[in-house]
């Protein structure tokens, strides 16, 4: 099943689950806090079988976060996704900690 919600009104936490399906250039460039970068291409029935739990997906602004909760509810139909709409620019605008990763910093710094 796919939900959908506001990237504003969304808290992310560590306890949840939280792809960033963009590029991992893009990814590096800011995500929001919790986000693990797992880029569309990447998604695959293996990857869904070891993942426990509802799926927050976001992108950029939505296009690549709807076709990555279009496919996780193909290959697992039974799984609840939420497609964070508005995403990471959206995030951005709204004043959330965005992560942003450089070379010399992998662990990131928070803006």
């Amino acid at each position: 099943m796919i939900k959908t919600l506001d990237i504003t009104q969304f808290t992310p936490t560590a306890d949840k689950i939280i792809w960033d399906v963009r590029d991992a250039d893009k990814y590096q460039q800011g995500h929001i806090e919790y986000a693990t970068n797992q880029p569309l291409a990447t998604i695959n029935r293996q990857l869904i079988d070891e993942t426990q739990g509802d799926i927050y997906v976001l992108c950029g602004g939505g296009t690549k976060a709807q076709k990555a909760a279009e496919l996780i509810e193909q290959l697992d139909g039974g799984r609840t996704v939420i497609h964070l709409t508005g995403g990471t620019r959206a995030a951005v605008v709204h004043g959330m900690t965005i992560v942003r990763n450089t070379d010399d910093n992998q662990s990131g710094t928070k803006d």
